[in-house]
C-alpha cells in the first residue's frame, strides 16, 4: 500500500508549527515535501541553511505526528550539541 504523502506533508507541517508555537524549536520550518526512503522511512527536506532535512522512522502502530516530533526534537538537539573531539 502506497503512503498518502500529501496528508503526511500536512501532518509534518502541523507538527512543525506546534513545536514552533510552543518554543520547542528556535525557528519556523516549512515542509515542502515528504520523500519515502524505504518501508517506514521518510526524509523531509527543508529549504533552510540551519537544518537541511530530518529523517523520520515510522512504525504503523505509532502516531506519525509523534514520530515527526521526536525526529525534529532530536535533530534540534544534535544541532545545538557541541562538536566532540574538536
Amino acid at each position: 500500500m502506497k503512503p498518502d504523502i500529501e496528508n503526511m506533508k500536512l501532518r509534518v507541517q502541523e507538527t512543525l508549527d506546534e513545536l514552533f508555537v510552543a518554543h520547542l524549536i528556535p525557528f519556523a520550518l516549512t515542509a515542502y515535501k515528504v520523500n519515502a526512503d524505504g518501508p517506514g522511512e521518510y526524509i523531509v527536506p527543508f529549504y533552510d541553511s540551519r537544518i537541511n532535512s530530518i529523517s523520520v522512522s515510522w512504525k504503523g502502530d505509532e502516531s506519525f505526528k509523534e514520530a515527526v516530533r521526536a525526529a525534529v526534537l532530536d535533530r534540534i538537539r544534535r544541532m545545538r550539541s557541541p562538536l566532540k573531539g574538536l
